[in-house]
């Protein structure tokens, strides 16, 4: 579809003024990093200017200048390329100059002009104390050049000269408070965002280790699952088939839940770009699955009753979780480590302001417990569980049972009463 002509050249328009930013941003930032060649630049203009007042028609009764005077104020426009290197030796070069010039009758507007750009260079490059100095240097200069017996002309175009260089000194030192003021803004952006990469990458890691608790525990329980049933169905293999068939079915069953749990917590990590496809976000579980869980366990093989004791209140979901994996993580230990013929106890108790879990159980393990009461090492199961625990303000304990066996206890404060 064709545009209609007012519309074309608006666009045109709007292209060419972005075409032209573009062109002086680049040019800006280039002459940036050179400062030497508009300096010189500068620098060619007022030699230049000077040499074309040196060589007009003079007004009656004007001194020629000479040869020395000439060079004197060629010498100091052509100074002012160093400005920025080096601003108050050139300020004080600039103003024995103009003095000199001024005691010898000899015009100085040009080399006046070149003070101004010393006066500004100072108070724009240099520290307050510098450029204060500077300042007060040109004043003395002045001051110095009305009392030398110069005429009346002279001495009121030195007057009318002092305001220039104030207002010279004052926008130098402004500009230098606003660069310093953007670099404090920039340098203020680099640490925010260096701050801001050190929480992401923190956030990173404990969204890590928190992936890695949860794999830990679903895994650890399904496969301690699976292992005792097939080791249930080796030995009934031969006298009792359909007996093996069942924990056959059994160890499915346990496969396809791990499966699905594995897939609801890994899933966040996927993209949805349709190339490992859409994250599956399962909900996690709870205590209401406590009662499938327990069934699960008693499947396994190992007898386990639930008891529930209070009404039930609207958990957090993190201290839902938690009780979960709590409860998980000490069965599948009861299972693994506390031999045959062990039984099971766990008790959910809701109370006003606190929600507390307590898993038992009367085995005696192939070997005696630790001093600190963990069956085979530390594990990692303990030490997530641990974690859980106290990132929700709650307290563990895991130990020995009074007469025998093992016990796993926590308790989770809750706010609002709830």
């Amino acid at each position: 579809m064709a545009h209609p002509p007012a519309a074309g050249w608006a666009r045109a328009g709007k292209f060419y003024i972005e075409g032209v930013r573009t062109t002086l941003g680049g040019l800006r930032a280039w002459l940036g990093d050179r400062p030497l060649v508009p300096d010189a630049l500068l620098a060619a203009l007022l030699v230049a200017a000077a040499a074309a007042e040196l060589i007009s028609p003079l007004p009656s009764g004007a001194r020629p200048p000479d040869p020395a005077g000439s060079v004197a104020v060629l010498l100091g426009c052509a100074a002012v390329a160093v400005r920025r290197r080096w601003p108050f030796a050139l300020l004080c070069a600039l103003e024995a100059a103009q003095l000199a010039l001024v005691m010898t009758g000899h015009d100085t507007s040009m080399i006046g002009t070149a003070t101004l750009v010393a006066v500004y260079s100072v108070a724009a490059h240099r520290g307050l104390a510098v450029s204060l100095a500077g300042l007060g240097l040109d004043v003395l200069a002045v001051l110095v050049g009305v009392s030398s017996g110069v005429d009346a002309e002279t001495r009121t175009v030195l007057l009318v000269g002092v305001p220039a260089v104030v207002t010279a000194w004052v926008v130098g030192r402004s500009l230098r408070m606003r660069r310093a003021y953007l670099a404090e803004l920039k340098d203020r952006a680099e640490r925010l965002e260096r701050a801001r990469d050190a929480d992401t990458r923190a956030a990173r890691a404990e969204e890590r280790s928190r992936i890695a608790r949860e794999l830990h525990d679903v895994v650890a329980h399904h496969v301690s699952v699976m292992t005792v049933q097939a080791a249930a169905a080796r030995r009934i293999l031969t006298a009792n088939p359909q007996g093996a068939g069942e924990a056959l079915s059994a160890i499915e069953e346990v496969g396809r839940t791990a499966m699905a749990e594995m897939r609801n917590i890994v899933g966040v990590l996927r993209t949805d770009d349709g190339r490992a496809g859409p994250a599956e976000r399962g909900p996690q579980p709870g205590t209401l699955e406590l009662p499938a869980l327990v069934e699960q366990m008693r499947e396994a093989g190992l007898p386990t009753q639930l008891w529930t004791e209070g009404e039930r209140g609207d958990l957090p979901p993190g201290i839902d979780l938690a009780a979960y994996r709590l409860v998980q993580e000490a069965l599948t230990n009861t299972l693994r480590h506390a031999g045959p013929g062990a039984r099971a106890w766990v008790t959910v108790r809701h109370e006003p302001g606190e929600f507390s879990v307590r898993i038992e159980d009367d085995g005696r393990g192939p070997e005696a417990p630790r001093p600190d009461g963990e069956r085979h090492g530390p594990g990692h199961g303990l030490v997530g569980i641990r974690e859980r625990v106290a990132l929700y303000g709650g307290m563990l304990r895991i130990g020995p049972r009074a007469g025998g066996g093992f016990e796993v206890r926590a308790r989770f404060p809750l706010k609002d009463g709830r």
